[in-house]
């Protein structure tokens, strides 16, 4: 569940899936918009057992459990955009709880071979020794409010999707641009149930973020690959974080006169532990569900999509794989890359094996036919939605005459060889030289200022780019890359720089990657620091590498115009059908597609069976990482401190009724990616744990939600204070906690 690397040409729609024949919604599916508590949720929560009241869990107007809670983002990941994590602020003084693999690369990126923080661990302590980290954000939420009858004010049945469109994004710019007090704040109005209804989110973002402390790999990655999106688990996936402020208490940027942070509320942490049926609720920012798509997009997913990325990511993984166990520089430069890459491999391959051992494809079926047959009851509603799922269905079948092509462009090009993505980097230096070929004497003196200006830039850039890079690793990812593009793409789809393959390297693949790497200046950090100091149009025109760059995009561009009249039309077909099923059933409560907002989940404590005479318990302890160590096995290696803590079982205050450490723990929370480092939160609103993965069993959980097998995996936070206090001995960080036992 780490970070996503979200499609191009994402098909995934909408909501639960719903069927007459099964029994209403249950507290365990859904993620909620937060401000629905009081007149929806509350009452469930309360018969699980929550005892806060419904304004100490969310309200827009005093200190709440959602003020607590955090998006993390970055330069890539703004709040308007999204969040790759999520966190949780657990101190007086702005310290943050998140994943280890959401602090991954912020680790990754101040280590090197001398300090190397990802295989040793870090631990600051005192605030002089917290390490700044350049481009990570983290955003609370303000308020959210529905913005719905706004939005669509001036929206009727009659319009066309374009003019449609157009009024709701007017509509939308007005109430963003209000909302954010003349740049005060990131807002941004997001689509719910496809466009049936909408909120305005209003975020705080602070800039100034430090790392504070991070367990070894070997604990905070333990299994690895191996155990990933398995139960049962041994991870202690988390990472510490403090977020600093100006000396007035408003965001900033990183500067030495900074202070921490002062929370409007801050949760404390519960070191009683966790038993069976005990209430759970998780806030965060879940990336996506697609719980509404239809048959013909499972049938995608299952027969098109996932075994192509899995094809493409499996040779990518391979190659950065044998260049890593051979050199420990590689290893450390790639390894952020690899579990990226990596995770979301495996969860394509327990989502196509979820969606055919749960008959998906023919559920969604069902719901389809018990749809169509409710709208030919009634003349106003076959006028309504007598055409949507037609309409679907019509755009998926022109979608496929690209899919492949997307697919490979995100998956092989922009996210194989490094340099094609690195490129458009030089994009707005590239449109500047252009202008200045027909710029008078006068334009040039200040289009070469801009030149310049970008060019300081883009030095930075490629400070950060090129420490992480290994040209010969590129290289035959490239090669590779091209070789299965070129075969499997139609030749009519394929970007013009093929032409010069054919032409000049007679379809040579790895003569042209030796041109490439040989010459261009987006593979070597000299050549591209020599062309900055004098930058000039013919040299990038003429780079291979940037014509790559230039070409993909093109392709890019051009394959989106193509479908862009289909992606309308389904969203349009989406619309409606969503707005057809919620109100085929008046009585069910409905929940929306997650899209990166603030959602709540509430949930219990819970076990499962997998499988025929197969039962999970609810608790891992530190008992199965012993049992699973393997000293010759990267993923399975225990730290020595943690052999001798577990020998003389000195486990503190931490360990349970039963005297065992509880590193991880099950509850039916409904999650997905996005909600890693989301704090678990008990009945009176204490943290007990971090989630932080799905279980096996429930892959095509994105998709439809299995109740009977559905997990979210947590670190109990006993096991995590147990690695700060006694493996690590940061006591400092211990004494900023507020403990309840």
């Amino acid at each position: 569940m780490k970070r996503i690397f979200v499609s191009l040409i994402s098909l995934l729609f909408a909501i639960q899936i719903v069927f007459a024949v099964n029994p209403p919604t249950i507290p365990d599916e859904g993620m909620w918009v937060p401000v629905w508590i009081e007149n929806l949720n509350y009452p469930d929560m309360v018969r699980l057992g929550l005892k806060l009241k419904a304004d100490e869990v969310y309200s827009n107007t005093k200190p709440s459990v959602k003020d607590a809670i955090v998006g993390l983002g970055s330069n890539e990941y703004k709040p308007s955009q999204g969040f790759f994590c999520s966190g949780v602020v657990v101190s007086p003084q702005g310290l943050v709880f998140t994943n280890h693999h959401c602090g991954y690369d912020a680790v990754q990126q101040v280590s090197t071979l001398e300090h190397d923080y990802l295989t040793n661990g870090f631990w600051a302590t005192k605030l002089s020794e917290e390490i700044p980290i350049d481009e990570m954000t983290m955003s609370f939420v303000v308020r959210i409010e529905d913005v719905t009858g706004r939005v669509l004010k001036n929206v009727n049945d009659s319009m066309s999707i374009s003019a449609r469109d157009k009024a709701i994004n007017k509509a939308i710019k007005e109430i963003e641009n209000e909302a954010s007090e003349k740049g005060k704040y990131d807002v941004v109005v997001k689509s719910m149930f496809e466009g049936n209804e909408y909120y305005l989110y209003v975020y705080e973002t602070y800039k100034d973020i430090r790392l504070v402390g991070a367990p070894p790999s070997a604990i905070g990655k333990f299994g690895g690959d191996t155990d990933n999106w398995m139960w049962p688990r041994h991870t202690g996936d988390f990472s510490i974080f403090r977020i600093y402020t100006a000396p007035d208490g408003s965001p900033a940027e990183y500067s030495d006169k900074n202070i921490p942070l002062k929370p409007k509320k801050y949760l404390p942490v519960s070191i009683k532990g966790v038993e069976k049926n005990d209430f759970s609720m998780i806030f965060g920012f879940p990336g996506s569900t697609h719980r509404y798509i239809t048959s013909q997009g499972v049938e995608q997913a299952i027969n098109q999509n996932n075994p192509l990325i899995v094809k493409i990511r499996d040779k990518k993984l391979s190659i950065m794989r044998s260049y890593m166990d051979q050199d420990p520089k590689i290893k450390l430069q790639y390894s952020s890359k690899y579990a990226q890459t990596s995770n979301y491999w495996k969860y394509f391959i327990g989502q196509t094996k979820g969606l055919k051992r749960w008959d998906v494809y023919d559920r969604k079926k069902e719901l389809e036919n018990q749809f169509m047959n409710w709208v030919q009851q009634d003349a106003t509603r076959q006028q309504k939605y007598g055409t949507c799922l037609k309409e679907i269905e019509d755009a998926y079948n022109l979608l496929a005459k690209y899919n492949k092509t997307m697919t490979y462009l995100e998956e092989a090009l922009l996210q194989g060889p490094e340099f094609i993505y690195f490129g458009f980097d030089l994009l707005q230096l590239y449109s500047v030289l252009k202008n200045m070929e027909n710029a008078s004497k006068d334009e040039k003196a200040k289009i070469e200022g801009n030149a310049k200006l970008i060019a300081k830039n883009l030095n930075e850039k490629a400070e950060k780019y090129f420490k992480d890079y290994n040209a010969n690793v590129d290289k035959d990812i490239f090669i590779s890359m091209f070789e299965m593009y070129i075969n499997d793409v139609p030749k009519d789809q394929q970007i013009s720089t093929i032409t010069t393959l054919e032409k000049k390297y007679k379809g040579d693949i790895k003569k042209w990657a030796d041109d490439i790497y040989n010459k261009s200046i987006l593979v070597d950090e000299n050549r591209f620091n020599s062309f900055l100091q004098n930058p000039n149009l013919k040299t990038l025109e003429n780079d291979l590498g940037f014509q790559l760059t230039i070409s993909t995009l093109s392709s890019a561009r051009s394959i989106w115009q193509e479908m862009a009249k289909a992606e309308d039309q389904q969203n349009e077909g989406y619309r409606k059908y969503i707005a057809g099923l919620r109100e085929m059933m008046p009585n069910k409560a409905f929940y929306p597609d997650a899209n990166s907002t603030m959602r709540m989940t509430y949930g219990t404590v819970q076990d499962y069976y997998p499988a025929d005479a197969v039962h999970y318990n609810y608790v891992t302890t530190l008992a199965g990482v012993m049992e699973k160590e393997d000293p010759t096995n990267d993923e399975f290696i225990v730290p020595d401190r943690l052999k001798e803590l577990y020998n003389k079982k000195d486990f503190g205050q931490y360990a349970d009724k039963n005297g065992n450490i509880v590193t991880c723990f099950i509850t039916n929370n409904d999650i997905t990616g996005g909600n890693s480092g989301s704090g678990v939160i008990d009945a009176n609103g204490n943290l007990i744990g971090l989630a932080f993965d799905g279980n096996w069993e429930s892959m095509s959980g994105d998709i439809l939600y299995e109740t009977s097998v559905q997990r979210c995996i947590s670190v109990d936070i006993r096991y995590v204070l147990f690695i700060i206090d006694k493996y690590a001995g940061a006591t400092n960080l211990i004494n900023e906690l507020t403990l309840v036992k």
